[in-house]
């Protein structure tokens, strides 16, 4: 995806993206994405984490659904455009990172989803966290069950 200038997370180096194809329109998608965001930080887990590792946003906020502004542990959101992109962002000790979700329409009932992940990992201390979470593939785990759940969301939702 090219850079975009009300996205300056996009100039983020590049990590890597994931896609899943779902049974939905994007109208059914979104909420479904949205719902996942928050389930997947609500808790007293991702608080804590947050806390830990130094995160600029460490705690939910803002309006509901999610706007830009909103927060949820890890992440505030930077951009969204309806049906179409969710740009969430956040920053810690290790990183300065944003993941960005973008539904793409297949036609029909089909949607792709989409989940582009960008950060920097300054210095030793940096380096060595990218390593334990990308490196491990944690981070590949945690994008794909996030997905999954939007799947789930989407497979329950009326036609």
């Amino acid at each position: 995806m090219t850079s975009a200038p009300e996205h300056p997370e996009l100039e983020l180096p590049w990590v890597d993206e994931h896609a899943i194809e779902l049974d939905g329109t994007p109208a059914v998608v979104w909420p479904a994405l949205l719902r996942t965001v928050e389930a997947m930080t609500a808790g007293r887990g991702a608080p804590a984490y947050a806390r830990a590792v130094g995160c600029a946003d460490t705690e939910a906020g803002g309006p509901r659904p999610l706007e830009v502004g909103s927060t949820v542990p890890g992440f505030h959101v930077a951009g969204l455009t309806r049906e179409r992109l969710l740009v969430l962002r956040g920053s810690h000790r290790f990183s300065e990172y944003a993941l960005v979700f973008r539904l793409e329409p297949l036609g029909g009932v089909r949607t792709r989803l989409i989940a582009e992940t960008r950060a920097e990992f300054p210095g030793v201390r940096g380096r060595a966290y990218r390593a334990l979470v990308i490196g491990t593939r944690l981070h590949v785990i945690a994008v794909r069950r996030m997905q999954r759940g939007v799947a789930r969301r989407v497979g329950r939702a009326p036609r």
